[in-house]
């Protein structure tokens, strides 16, 4: 995606080195080739004003960028915008594993040379995400952010790629990928999180946690057989997760009719697919058992990649929990247009206060 303004500004940087031209809408810019402010993600947010109330906009160039970004909670309205999805690149290789027990099988413990637990690690006592968003107003668009270990190893431990741990946050044409926990939403149910136009790619519960979330017209993409998309773990939520116009689509080994659409972590999760796209087969009873009873886990036109309207009547209803948290319990698998028709961008995003991240994406052009 090209950005109009963007070609403006970076004009402006080329022009006047390292110094910022008034007329840009960029604060700093970074570049690898040190044609910018910093060379590093890391830098530029470390430099950007605490407990702001505007955007601070921070332009990143083409380019790999092996670093592990943290967004404090001080560093509010950092704005983070690529110059082009898949060619500016946030990545790093680390997982969470714990240290293997004595002579277990080398083959299943490659992970521990990137465990961020590992004291001999390059990754040691990193946080457990290559990406992790606490200042609130985040917002960023074409950019890739991707956890090396998950892609690279198509396997588990959890690898996160992002984690987003504060209120309004969103993001326009990205890309996420991982195969474990790809990203970890708010702990905080009442943080609102809005994506648009991005790629979600993983295996294993790999859009998680909790918070309000709506997802338009984005790619969830499956890895391998069986993967399961979300795993909520909702208690107070107005919403949960609520996916638009999505697809879900997936490689070759998850075109076998075996995939889920989530299953409930903890507490009373909530997800609901509205109008989505099924490219690749969905298993028949569409969500599993995991930890508790969901609040509410249904679908509202889901069709196949013909167009043709799913069949629901086979989809899960009764659940069983476990741990602290077992029982029986059942939530429908469907809700009505009217319902679906009330889960919208003015309601779950823009709330009582107008949080309104569609004004930043309508800048970009494509």
């Amino acid at each position: 995606m090209k950005n109009l303004i963007l070609v403006t500004a970076l004009a402006g940087f080329v022009s006047l080195g390292h110094a910022q031209n008034a007329s840009s809408p960029y604060h700093a810019m970074v570049a690898q080739d040190g044609s910018g402010n910093y060379t590093s993600i890391q830098d530029a947010v470390n430099a950007a004003p605490e407990n702001r109330d505007e955007p601070w906009c921070i332009f990143v160039k083409n380019g790999s960028y092996r670093e592990q970004v943290i967004v404090p909670k001080d560093k509010t309205y950092i704005h983070l915008i690529g110059q082009d999805k898949n060619k500016t690149v946030i990545h790093h290789n680390l997982n969470v594993g714990g240290q293997p027990k004595e002579g277990e099988d080398a083959s299943k413990t490659a992970y521990w040379q990137h465990s961020v637990h590992n004291p001999s690690s390059e990754v040691a006592g990193f946080e457990g995400a290559v990406v992790k968003i606490e200042g609130d107003h985040f917002y960023a668009e074409n950019i890739s952010y991707i956890n090396d270990w998950g892609v690279e190893s198509q396997a588990g431990p959890q690898a996160l790629a992002m984690n987003t741990q504060a209120d309004c946050v969103a993001f326009y044409n990205c890309i996420f990928r991982s195969f474990q926990d790809t990203w970890m939403t708010a702990k905080n149910d009442s943080y609102r999180l809005y994506v648009k136009d991005c790629w979600i790619e993983g295996a294993v519960d790999y859009f998680y946690g909790g918070g309000d979330a709506l997802l338009e017209n984005c790619t969830l993409y499956n890895v391998r057989s069986g993967s399961v998309i979300v795993a909520p773990c909702h208690k107070n939520a107005k919403f949960g997760y609520v996916f638009r116009n999505c697809v879900v689509d997936g490689n070759e080994a998850a075109a076998d009719g075996k995939q889920k659409l989530g299953r409930p972590w903890h507490n009373s999760p909530v997800a609901v697919y509205i109008h989505t796209t099924m490219r690749i087969p969905v298993a028949p009873e569409g969500w599993t058992n995991m930890g508790t009873i969901p609040g509410l886990f249904a679908e509202y036109d889901s069709r196949d990649a013909d167009g043709k309207v799913l069949d629901l009547s086979r989809r899960k209803t009764e659940y069983e929990g476990r741990g602290n948290e077992a029982g029986k319990g059942s939530c429908r698998a469907a809700i009505t247009k009217e319902e679906a028709d009330k889960l919208t961008y003015e309601r779950i995003v823009k709330g009582n206060d107008g949080w309104d991240p569609r004004a930043w994406m309508k800048k970009s052009v494509k």
